[in-house]
């Protein structure tokens, strides 16, 4: 078997064999199968896309190439939450030691923001002392004793995933649904948790910008979960305008703070229930996801996971050096905040990244202070922006320049849930 095969046969619109895909992913990630040839099956399946069958083996694949984690002795029920990305999502940070606190152990696996949407770790390595890494002890210890944990997977975790993702990033394939959902599932599936939700997001700060696309992707990856023994579901969440006010790493840390707390922005309190409950069901709990937020337990369990990583939930948060106020020219009903052009005005100010390597800044970001619905007046404030690089200013306020629309006089305006589809039956799989 050659990788030119391989290629040819995506290529020409055919369906790859189980063995050509444990042998291409199988080289790919010792590198016997070369950057450019993998670069090329890449844009073939992206054009071309595959079959349920395909999928499911390039998901058995991926698995196969690292160590598949063994969580059966951290005495809860495990249960996971997978976002697709967005702008200002923060959710997994309340979101953990919420669903921690009802009783279940919460493996929280989680990456690094790029371009317009935030990363999980960015924004708790905003806490003075917080560390992403944790030993398999240290790991299997927190979930045990604290019942959660939010950290980087291990290099042996899915490397193939690990080579593939960074191939399709600067190569135009990230958005190709069976690769993203073999890349997320062979991740959640290795990851070992016996519950997933996956909160799949739509709309203009999202990958999927189609709720048709988003729900195929849905039911996709909810299909080769639960073909895995994985109990799988799926929320499709609306990304149409940044969630919360906060959107950086720090701002974004303080506002799920207020969440634990018991106030925060009502759109994100929805959107953090709506994901415990689903994650509190599948787990097989009875536990009641907003009296536990009510009680102050999930506040408890938020500080034992920080000092558990090392952090001090009580130190200050990083505070920018510069500020910059946007207010507004005219007056209106708004219609819609463009999440894309908020998260391009928070990367560029510092809070997210062009590349994996580059650094960013803890107390970079913006606060959003118009959500659709609103009315605004003339030389009111939409949005306060944070950095340490005052320099980046002049481009973060073109990339808002459009960023609120307002609506024609006389038409209504009504905010909508940010939940629109709960998708709890998959497409069929069957894996070898």
């Amino acid at each position: 078997m050659t990788a030119v095969q391989v290629i040819a046969t995506k290529r020409d619109g055919g369906v790859l064999s189980d063995a050509q895909i444990d042998w291409v992913i199988d080289g790919y990630t010792r590198g016997v199968v070369a950057e450019e040839q993998m670069a090329a099956l890449a844009m073939a399946v992206y054009l071309n896309g595959m079959q349920i069958g395909e999928i499911g083996r390039w998901t058995d694949a991926m698995i196969a190439s690292g160590v598949r984690l063994d969580l059966s002795g951290v005495g809860r029920p495990t249960v996971d939450k997978h976002s697709t990305g967005g702008v200002g999502d923060k959710v997994s940070l309340p979101l953990v030691p919420l669903v921690a606190a009802c009783g279940a152990a919460v493996p929280q696996l989680s990456g690094r923001g790029l371009g317009h949407t935030g990363g999980t770790l960015d924004k708790m390595e905003a806490i003075p002392g917080w560390q992403p890494l944790l030993t398999p002890d240290a790991f299997t210890a927190m979930l045990r004793d604290v019942g959660g944990v939010i950290c980087a997977a291990s290099a042996d975790l899915v490397p193939a995933d690990r080579k593939l993702y960074a191939l399709r990033d600067v190569t135009g394939t990230v958005a190709s649904i069976p690769l993203i959902a073999a890349s997320i599932m062979s991740k959640k599936i290795a990851e070992g948790t016996d519950a997933l939700v996956l909160d799949v997001k739509v709309g203009s700060g999202a990958f999927m910008t189609d709720l048709s696309a988003a729900a195929e992707l849905a039911r996709t990856m909810v299909g080769l979960g639960q073909a895995h023994g994985v109990r799988t579901s799926a929320l499709l969440t609306d990304m149409s305008s940044p969630i919360g006010v906060a959107v950086g790493n720090a701002v974004e840390v303080a506002e799920s703070v207020e969440v634990l707390a018991g106030g925060g922005p009502a759109d994100l309190v929805e959107l953090t229930l709506a994901l415990a409950r689903e994650m509190v069901q599948l787990a097989g709990l009875d536990a009641d996801p907003a009296e536990v937020l009510a009680s102050g337990r999930a506040m408890d369990t938020w500080r034992a996971v920080v000092r558990g990583q090392g952090g001090d939930p009580d130190a200050p948060l990083p505070t920018p050096r510069e500020r910059h106020q946007v207010r507004a020219t005219d007056s209106g009903l708004v219609r819609t905040v463009d999440a894309r052009a908020v998260g391009e005005a928070a990367w560029l100010l510092g809070a997210g990244r062009a590349r994996k390597e580059d650094p960013v800044q803890a107390a970079a970001g913006l606060l959003c202070h118009v959500r659709p619905g609103d009315t605004v007046e003339v030389g009111q404030v939409l949005f306060e922006l944070h950095t340490d690089t005052p320099a980046a200013f002049p481009a973060a306020l073109t990339a808002l320049d459009r960023a609120v629309g307002l609506a024609e006089p006389g038409t209504p305006v009504t905010p909508s849930s940010r939940i629109l589809q709960v998708i709890r039956e998959p497409l069929d799989f069957v894996l070898g």
